[in-house]
């Protein structure tokens, strides 16, 4: 199965984001919008061969609307420029560790792993990688085979936070807001057909880190991470 019409579509919106524009095309969007949730749903049915958490997730509740919240944004574009999904047990909202998809003209990448976790989450995240170094950096070091880069490098902070040790073994890891690892996409991958087992095997690689911090979200008393 192949997307090769999002790209131009999404090129196209880029310029004319304006929604006299849309609208003319309303019945073009749907049918992309069709057609990548068809897709998104043969990725989660693939996932959860492999992963447990993802079967009987449906990818309605998984994908992302196009339409930007303008509210609060000095940006009144009223789109979005990208089509995307979080394929986690309790669809896009969910507070666990997931498997996330992203087109974007010049900005398409996969990623695994976890993006700004609720407080006691992240307070327990760190707890457990400090606690579990030695697994934390086997699991990370199988990961980044096909997820080599690390969100969040220039979004940490600058000292290890209060609890734990300066010179913990995990301290850089400590300093973390998210735990996400992610592999760039060239535009013209999606333009190939059946690349539903590409990716499909790709997050295959980001499973067991995912497990590792689902695990300790379920360990957290009264965790709302639970489904």
């Amino acid at each position: 199965m192949a997307l090769s019409s999002i790209i131009p579509f999404l090129q196209e919106l880029k310029v004319n984001n304006q929604r006299e524009w849309f609208t003319l095309r309303k019945n073009e969007v749907t049918a992309l919008q069709r057609e990548f949730s068809s897709f998104i749903q043969q990725v989660i049915d693939g996932i959860a061969l492999f992963d447990a958490e993802l079967k009987g997730v449906n990818a309605k509740d998984c994908v992302f609307r196009l339409y930007r919240d303008i509210r609060f944004s000095p940006d009144k574009t009223p789109y979005k420029t990208h089509f995307a999904a979080y394929m986690a047990a309790g669809g896009r909202k969910s507070p666990r560790a997931g498997y996330y998809l992203h087109i974007e003209p010049n900005g398409c990448f996969i990623s695994g792993g976890i993006y700004c976790p609720e407080k006691e989450i992240l307070k327990a995240l760190r707890k457990s990688i400090n606690e579990n170094f030695d697994e934390w950096e086997d699991l990370v070091q199988k990961t980044e085979v096909y997820f080599p880069d690390r969100y969040g490098e220039k979004d940490k902070l600058k000292k290890v936070p209060a609890g734990f040790s300066p010179d913990a073994e995990a301290a850089d890891w400590l300093k973390y807001k998210h735990y996400i690892f992610s592999r760039s996409l060239d535009d013209h991958f999606y333009t190939q057909d059946n690349i539903v087992p590409t990716i499909v095997s790709w997050f295959q690689y980001a499973v067991e880190l995912n497990k590792f911090i689902n695990f300790t979200i379920d360990e957290i008393p009264h965790s709302q991470g639970t489904f």
